[in-house]
């Protein structure tokens, strides 16, 4: 058997489909990897007697540097590879395809999220150090009357969600500039039926100040009742107390059905450490090691800094 290695075509997407359907539980991923025209180009597949064997994805983003600079990225992502195929090299042979396609497209580097790290690191991707916050929900308390009233997000709030997005994040280090087409499509498949999302609304006004998006997620014991965890902020250029009462809000709809645990990632920032005891009665800090850089027209210096800088965050819903 000759195995090919070569760039997608548009009558390889029900294979592609079958395949991510056979190995991710996400129905979501043919409406992301439909929004790029260009997506054939850059989705590369290892293919042996007219069977796709394995498939890696390069998808082009705008990534904020540690000076809030937007820089071409390439994320990685749809890595998958049949059951029986595994363990030949195929998807490290990918990787050289999309480093050389992504090198001619002028990306300073390139970033990947993963569970299995080892699969890339001898194709050049390091891990960088995230942390999150986890704890136990903090109890209810007669605390003094809100400020803002706190309600389910909804559809038409789309506009101002994303305005307070492009001023939180304005030059927030490892965040993804977003597009119209990323709110339309990218945010909502992340960010889907399981999500909570809630709105801050001045009470005056009626303008929106800050959203915040909850999960349900399962924990690491799998007989434990899910956790709640909170996946994404944005607040205006004065949000007073709006992100300590949506965390409340979290914690009260995630005590309601039953849950006990919380898991926040935002960025650390005074704001944000303030508020976190609104959500968490006993903050612990864990480490993860889950994201990967690898430089490409940009140095290792400039990826340090950036994924190291004060803040820096890479949002879920920017997932690719």
């Amino acid at each position: 058997m000759t195995t090919t290695f070569r760039t997608a075509t548009a009558a390889d997407e029900p294979a592609l489909f079958a395949l991510w359907d056979q190995c991710f539980a996400a129905s979501h991923l043919p409406d992301l990897y439909t929004m790029d025209a260009d997506r054939h180009r850059r989705t590369f597949v290892a293919e042996t007697d007219g069977g796709i064997d394995a498939v890696v994805v390069y998808v082009p983003r705008l990534i904020r540097d540690a000076h809030g600079t937007p820089q071409r990225v390439g994320g990685i992502g749809s890595v998958a590879t049949r059951p029986e195929a595994r363990g030949q090299g195929l998807v490290r042979r990918l990787l050289v395809e999309a480093e050389q396609v992504m090198r001619a497209d002028g990306c300073a580097w390139s970033l990947l999220f993963t569970g299995t790290p080892g699969v890339y690191r001898g194709s050049g991707w390091q891990e960088f150090r995230r942390t999150y916050a986890e704890g136990t929900i903090a109890p209810a308390t007669a605390a003094a009357a809100p400020r803002f009233r706190i309600r389910p997000a909804l559809p038409e709030d789309l506009p101002a969600v994303a305005g307070l997005h492009a001023v939180y994040n304005a030059t927030r280090p490892l965040t993804s500039v977003r597009t119209p087409e990323d709110w339309a499509v990218r945010v909502p498949a992340w960010y889907g039926r399981d999500t909570h999302a809630l709105i801050a609304e001045d009470p005056v006004s009626g303008d929106p100040v800050g959203w915040i998006v909850a999960r349900y997620v399962a924990q690491r014991d799998a007989a434990a009742a899910p956790a709640v965890a909170v996946t994404e902020c944005a607040l205006a250029a004065d949000p007073g107390e709006a992100l300590g009462e949506l965390l409340a809000a979290v914690g009260d709809r995630a005590r309601a059905d039953g849950l006990t645990v919380a898991r926040v990632r935002l960025p650390d920032t005074p704001d944000s450490r303030a508020a976190l005891p609104r959500l968490l009665s006993d903050a612990r800090t864990h480490e993860e090691w889950v994201g990967m850089t690898r430089p490409l027209t940009g140095t290792p210096e400039a990826i340090r800094e950036t994924v190291t800088a004060a803040g820096a965050t890479y949002w879920y819903g920017d997932s690719f």
